[in-house]
């Protein structure tokens, strides 16, 4: 049996293939994957200013931030703004900073991205559930969770994982 279709017309096929593709782009990146612009110095040497990097948005709807990651989040101070720092406590660690070294639960947790340690002595404090405690790279600098306390769970945007422009800077994220 012999089908009998009409062949679409060139214009046609790429006129759908590009709304599909649209459609597909729309759908990644309000859901998926966002690219965030790094504005700033707080995470040097680890991402600098102008950079970008690739956002998992849907990290935290499988699992919890852990220590040690880097998030962008809604900022508790300008809301209309992203900011990006790393994770250092979740809920229930006690976080306390000592002689520019950081603490998690009494034991130190080991920071070799760090370049800028500076860092006033703080806490200790407790995390409390659906909240964690990010800091800066550029401790001396970050305006981070010692200045405006436990970053609510709700802000967060998703996990950063690769810088991907310049393309001289490509890397995975720890």
């Amino acid at each position: 049996m012999v089908e009998n279709r009409r062949k679409k017309s060139g214009a046609r096929e790429f006129v759908e293939t590009l709304a599909i593709a649209l459609v597909l782009a729309f759908l990644i990146r309000a859901f998926v994957f966002e690219s965030f612009r790094v504005d700033g110095r707080s995470m040097q040497p680890t991402l600098f200013t102008n950079e970008r990097v690739l956002v998992n948005k849907l990290a935290f709807d499988l699992g919890k931030p852990k220590t040690g990651e880097i998030i962008v989040f809604q900022s508790p101070l300008i809301p209309s703004e992203d900011w990006i720092k790393r994770v250092i406590g979740v809920p229930g660690d006690t976080v306390s900073i000592r002689h520019n070294t950081v603490y998690i639960n009494g034991k130190v947790y080991p920071e070799p991205f760090l370049k800028y340690r500076q860092s006033s002595n703080y806490g200790p404090v407790k995390v409390p559930p659906g909240h964690l405690f990010v800091l800066g790279d550029n401790r001396p600098i970050s305006e981070d969770s010692r200045y405006f306390g436990m970053l609510a769970e709700s802000r967060v945007r998703g996990q950063a994982f690769v810088i991907w422009w310049p393309l001289n800077s490509l890397r995975w994220l720890p």
